[in-house]
């Protein structure tokens, strides 16, 4: 656990690496995963979001629940995986890629089983973020939580540790 998996997809020399966002991955698909993803992500119906997202090629868990407004990346959907009963709060955003000035990155972003992510959350590209650990409400987790923290911030920093011997706190 520690700091971020990323991979450098892209080098640039000339402008930012944004202004070539199409060399990174198909536009059409671009549009479509963010029609899907901003157009459905405002369905009440979670079966009907889990089922869109994970076509978009997200790995999420059947009991994995993704409340209104939840943002996954566009570009790179599969390297998302929610694991089982997990709840990401209202507005959250999971990037799984970085435009920066001279480079594109991507990194799988994990999220394991009993997570609670609270609402307009960011998790960045890279970040694993262990079982059982419960993140604030408006926390940026830049780097990996380990299992049965609870974190809070921006950045997100671990608040404690729950009891491991009956999971509260």
């Amino acid at each position: 656990m520690g700091s971020r998996r990323i991979e450098v997809r892209l080098k640039v020399d000339k402008n930012n690496s944004l202004y070539y966002w199409y060399k990174v991955k198909n536009p059409f698909l671009v549009i479509l995963n963010t029609l899907v993803i901003f157009i459905f992500g405002f369905s009440p119906s979670l079966r009907l979001k889990t089922l869109l997202y994970r076509a978009l090629g997200a790995k999420i868990h059947k009991t994995a629940s993704l409340a209104l407004a939840v943002v996954l990346d566009c570009f790179f959907p599969e390297l998302i995986e929610i694991g089982e009963n997990t709840i990401l709060g209202f507005r959250t955003t999971i990037l799984t890629h970085e435009f920066l000035i001279n480079e594109f990155r991507t990194g799988k972003v994990k999220i394991g089983k009993n997570v609670m992510i609270g609402a307009c959350s960011l998790v960045l590209a890279g970040v694993e973020i262990g079982d059982n650990t419960t993140v604030a409400a408006f926390s940026l987790v830049n780097k990996d939580l380990p299992p049965n923290a609870i974190a809070a911030g921006v950045p997100a920093r671990i608040i404690r540790m729950k009891n491991q011997s009956n999971d509260t706190l």
